[in-house]
């Protein structure tokens, strides 16, 4: 399926949780005005714990063309999209993460005029305030990352580098292959879903079009939800093998070295690379050392 994106018609999709979008909300509204595209925006509240960030959002429901949807339990990161893909009627569907900045006025335009492969996947960028995010340990992870992340180079691998952040697709194809719901928990939902877009012959069209990373976790928080994503890359080892770097280097280093000689190191080494982290100063190095031994702790359990 590769004909043009002629019918202007899109449905702009925001799961939320624990956060307030009303001005993400309102700046795509008027984008969506100002470029004569037909839409809907739809935000879904994932069970959130904060009720003080709920009522807030019901303002939502004010402006023209938008419904804001609460469900009362937290049904996880894929069945959440699948949920608002379910609940769209355009042919188009628009997914953004709630606490993402627009790069500029143009943003809705873009994915407007793009080609129309099954899937548009725009990318992420950083805020251009380093001095705001010093000694963030998620502002230098994804800076250092952003070389990565501009089209071209998602191009050379564009199943491999889908992200769920900032993404266009037509509703029948993620109607046809839904998020896999058994991913509830943090990580990867979206790797196994670019998988299986390349396993249907489904084309994804990488352009430059990144929302930019307007909110960045303390450095605690950000480790336990990298934590919690490795916990999930273990699980669902089986089916992302081939798709993880990471996973790929702890299977190859598993095949030539004890597991319990990796599992004393990672005891003994853990610690400190955790208290570089979480502290003022993290050191890149030190995250990556400190993810493949978290992974590797996870197959010595086993």
């Amino acid at each position: 399926m590769t004909r043009e994106l002629t019918c202007k018609q899109i449905s702009i999709l925001l799961p939320v949780y624990n956060h307030v979008c009303i001005s993400l909300v309102r700046e795509l509204h008027q984008q969506a005005e100002a470029c004569g595209v037909v839409h809907e925006i739809i935000v879904a509240d994932d069970g959130s714990t904060d009720t003080t960030k709920i009522e807030a959002n019901r303002d939502i429901g004010d402006i023209p063309c938008c419904t804001y949807i609460v469900r009362e339990t937290n049904a996880g990161r894929a069945a959440i999209r699948n949920f608002l893909a379910r609940s769209a009627v355009s042919e188009w569907l628009l997914f953004l993460d709630c606490d993402v900045d627009l790069p500029d006025a143009d943003f809705i335009r873009r994915y407007v005029d793009a080609a129309g492969d099954d899937v548009i996947d725009g990318g992420v960028c950083t805020d251009r305030d380093t001095v705001r995010w010093q000694g963030n340990l998620r502002f230098a992870y994804e800076r250092a990352s952003e070389p990565r992340h501009v089209a071209i180079e998602r191009a050379a691998m564009p199943y491999r580098c889908f992200r769920t952040t900032n993404f266009m697709v037509r509703r029948a194809v993620i109607l046809a292959y839904p998020f896999d719901e058994r991913f509830r928990f943090y990580g990867y939902e979206d790797v196994l879903f670019g998988k299986r877009l390349k396993e249907e012959r489904c084309t994804i069209r990488h352009i430059d079009n990144p929302v930019v990373i307007g909110e960045m976790e303390p450095n605690g928080i950000f480790l336990e939800k990298t934590e919690e994503a490795l916990r999930t890359l273990y699980m669902f080892r089986d089916e992302l093998r081939g798709y993880s770097d990471l996973l790929d280097l702890a299977e190859r280093l598993c095949r030539f070295i004890p597991g319990w000689l990796l599992h004393m190191f990672y005891s003994l080494v853990g610690p400190l690379l955790r208290r570089n982290l979480i502290g003022g100063h993290p050191n890149l190095t030190a995250f990556g050392l400190y993810r493949l031994g978290y992974y590797l702790s996870l197959t010595n359990k086993t």
